[in-house]
């Protein structure tokens, strides 16, 4: 039974992945990496957004993990060179309108796209976009039932927010309507040498967000890895000279990640909060130490 799977495992789905350009004649507004379960089935969908200077390529490993566990996953490829959330936010949109009329055709046959159950999903400055888009900084035709950050980033440092501006320094100021997990990580703050700054500034991180979340909202942090650790090993080896890394298996982190990703999902687009709960009472424990973890739930 999948429930009893521990999350922080692959699932017992085999996945593919699937590369859609703009030129195809599905014609997505934007490429597209759909990562989905090879079985049969009606599985929800999670639209998954990259950070800053970030392809969607590099979340690979962390895609099929999630998958493997029963979901599809959409990861569009956005502007990069922009340092604001603004054309992410719109081409977001896009794809999320486009997914209604146009996901079912690409995916294999037998499998369908469950668009009642869809979630948000994104990194760094994707996670700033995904939380904007919530917000209503701009409008879409399907509903988004959960919405996950990942290390959320909403600018450089603390005091200066990249557009839009959705943090207001206000506990429980963000109304978004739907339940959010904000996931973090401990050396994200840390900076990697004196030329850059932190990843993910105290201030503007996944600290604040939670903090701003109205009910239900969740966090967990994972301590000792940092801001791009989830990404697939082969990434560039510039994505680890800017942000401060854990010293142990990138693999470890991609697994606490998306574990605690498909509890959530599992939670809130199946159903099944075994697992979320689980997490929650330390009954299920990761790959990589938590700490903290906690939620408001009212």
């Amino acid at each position: 039974m999948e429930s009893k799977k521990n999350v922080f495992e692959m699932g017992k789905l085999t996945v593919q992945k699937i590369i859609i350009q703009k030129e195809d004649c599905s014609s997505p507004p934007k490429p597209l990496l759909i990562v989905t379960p090879s079985e049969s089935g009606k599985y929800p969908v999670v639209l998954f957004l990259h950070g800053f200077l970030l392809s969607n390529n590099y979340y690979s490993l962390l895609l099929n993990h999630i998958s493997s566990h029963g979901f599809i996953l959409v990861a569009p490829q956005l502007s990069v060179i922009l340092p604001c959330s603004t054309g992410g936010i719109t081409g977001a949109a896009e794809v999320t309108d486009w997914l209604a009329g146009n996901l079912q055709a690409l995916l294999p046959t037998g499998v369908e796209a469950n668009l009642q159950k869809l979630a948000l999903a994104g990194h760094s400055r994707g996670g700033h976009a995904a939380f904007s888009l919530i917000f209503g900084c701009t409008k879409t035709t399907l509903k988004f039932s959960a919405l996950i950050g990942v290390d959320p980033v909403a600018g450089p440092f603390k005091g200066y927010q990249i557009p839009p501006r959705i943090l207001t320094g206000k506990p429980s100021s963000m109304e978004l309507r739907i339940p959010a997990m904000v996931i973090g990580t401990g050396l994200g703050e840390k900076k990697k040498n004196m030329f850059f700054p932190a990843c993910a500034p105290e201030g503007v991180n996944h600290k604040e967000f939670y903090y701003e979340c109205k009910p239900p909202c969740y966090h967990v942090v994972v301590k000792d890895y940092g801001h791009l650790d989830m990404l697939d090993d082969d990434a560039p080896k510039v994505t680890k000279c800017v942000c401060t890394n854990g010293v142990n298996c990138k693999d470890l982190m991609r697994r606490s990640t998306g574990g605690i990703m498909v509890a959530f999902l599992k939670a809130y687009l199946m159903e099944d909060n075994e697992s979320l709960e689980a997490i929650f009472y330390g009954s299920l424990d990761a790959p990589a130490e938590l700490s903290p973890v906690e939620r408001r739930l009212e």
